[in-house]
């Protein structure tokens, strides 16, 4: 391979992996504003926060593909990127975390929609139960006439 080749693998690896770091540090600023979004129940902000969040995974599989393409043409460009390389895995980290936090919010979340709606829909899944009109025990409410007129 030629030197001016060489060079040029070198010059554009560098280049990706700095829009790598870029993109990885734009998708933690979302999953913070993720987050924000899931603890102000903002429905619209969330919905943008998610469209952002999946936009920025799609362009990092498509830059790492690119770094992975390249390292393969000029292994030996590896070690000039590896300082930055090492800031995007630990980044990733971070990610990778936040994302874990902001799933398991939404897990509590959905657990407490999924209650509300069994109160509400007579189907809650408390082992207790009530007494019916015969003293029996039933666990599944349902909505009863209590009156005609």
């Amino acid at each position: 391979m030629s030197k001016l080749l060489h060079h040029e693998l070198e010059t554009a690896l560098a280049a990706v992996v700095e829009d790598l770091h870029r993109s990885v540090t734009e998708l933690a600023a979302t999953l913070a504003a993720e987050r924000e979004a899931l603890v102000g129940a903002d429905a619209v902000a969330l919905d943008r926060e998610g469209a952002r969040k999946q936009a920025l995974m799609q362009q990092m599989e498509q830059l790492d593909a690119e770094r992975v393409q390249m390292l393969k043409l000029e292994p030996a460009a590896a070690a000039q990127v590896e300082p930055r390389w090492r800031e995007v895995l630990e980044l990733l980290r971070g990610c990778h975390e936040m994302n874990q936090r902001n799933g398991h919010l939404v897990g509590q979340r959905l657990t407490q929609v999924r209650e509300a709606l069994a109160v509400l829909t007579g189907q809650g899944g408390d082992a207790r139960g009530v007494y019916g009109p015969g003293g029996e025990v039933r666990t599944a409410l349902r909505s009863h006439h209590l009156a005609s007129a």
